[in-house]
């Protein structure tokens, strides 16, 4: 596994960059391939090629990841792929091709393969927006998913996750010069000022919705009052009623100043999955890994679109690490083997059900 988790690794991925994420659908294919047996077909997308491969028979469960990353090409020269006291580091080992390579194993170990898919895209990275209906497809075709993506802190299966999106507001105004003339124009940079406060106040943290603004835009030069400013804002909800809400608020954004003009773009692209989705999974899974804990967390994957389908389905099976998007990203080699077996063991038990 480590080897091949090496393999991997040293095909950088970042996601939009299509000739990197050819190559590296190329090598995932090859693993896949020299593993399992049959043909791991490339699906080609706008956003990069997914990896598709089946064991043949009646479809029953699908396992689930991605092989593009958020690193950009050059990383690995600064961060080589290393194993020292235990751990393995390397660009995307926790998130998430660690995963991806124990899921592979841990089929590998099964000398009867039939009724499972694997389904590696491109895009998870970028919002899955090529890949969302292919997933959807394969997961309800199968009927039970299994999600290859890190594990949550301390070695836990992730039992629930948030719904996220991202929103980006625009704001157009006027420009004038800002000492002749200041009246004269419209603020963007000012009416942006208070968007932000209004959209920091739909929060509710309480009930699990958070809504940050991230990145802000505004200006061209220091005495031209800004002709336009743009905010983008970081949107987590744990309910259907909530991801209304919000969207409902944005659409409802109106200028504060005279003039100004508001333009909304995004949405809650990940639907929230409930813990409902992953409970009779959850239960097998501790049957085999005895004390293994779930946890429901902030961050979305591509279990949330498998989830809000009603497919049964259980993320967090990958790597036991950590540091995902981060330089001191990490993956606890002790931990693969057990994690490899409990995706063949939930591959049995779901096909004996």
């Amino acid at each position: 596994m480590i080897e091949d988790l090496r393999t991997l690794v040293e095909v950088e991925s970042p996601s939009r960059v299509l000739e990197a994420l050819r190559r590296s659908a190329e090598t995932v294919a090859a693993v896949i391939e020299a593993r399992l047996g049959g043909r791991a077909v490339l699906v080609e997308s706008e956003g990069g090629p997914h990896v598709h491969w089946s064991g043949g028979g009646t479809p029953r469960v699908l396992v689930l990841g991605h092989h593009d990353t958020v690193f950009p090409l050059g990383t690995l020269a600064r961060r080589p792929f290393r194993v020292e006291d235990g751990r393995a580091t390397g660009p995307g080992v926790f998130d998430m091709l660690g995963g991806l390579v124990q899921a592979i194993h841990g089929l590998a170990s099964l000398d009867d393969r039939s009724g499972v898919e694997i389904l590696v895209t491109a895009d998870e990275e970028v919002g899955s927006h090529f890949s969302r209906a292919l997933i959807e497809e394969r997961a309800l075709a199968c009927g039970a998913v299994l999600v290859a993506e890190g594990a949550a802190d301390g070695g836990g299966v992730k039992t629930g996750r948030k719904g996220c999106g991202t929103f980006e507001v625009s704001v157009t105004g006027r420009a004038s010069h800002a000492g002749l003339e200041p009246a004269a124009g419209v603020n963007a940079l000012v009416e942006a000022a208070h968007q932000v406060l209004a959209i920091a106040e739909l929060g509710r943290p309480e009930i699990g919705t958070t809504v940050t603004p991230t990145v802000a835009s505004a200006g061209t030069l220091d005495n031209v009052v800004p002709a336009a400013a743009t905010v983008v804002v970081d949107v987590r909800v744990e309910s259907a009623e909530e991801t209304r809400r919000v969207e409902s608020a944005f659409a409802a954004l109106t200028p504060r100043l005279a003039e100004a003009v508001i333009t909304v773009r995004g949405g809650v692209g990940r639907p929230p999955m409930p813990e409902s989705a992953s409970a009779g999974l959850f239960a097998v899974a501790r049957r085999l890994l005895p004390g293994l804990e779930g946890r429901a967390v902030g961050g979305g994957s591509d279990g949330n679109f498998t989830a809000a389908l009603g497919v049964p389905t259980l993320d967090g099976l990958g790597a036991v690490g950590g540091g995902a998007h981060a330089d001191h990203e990490y993956l606890e080699v002790a931990s693969m083997v057990e994690r490899a077996r409990l995706v063949a063991g939930l591959v049995d038990a779901i096909r004996r059900a």
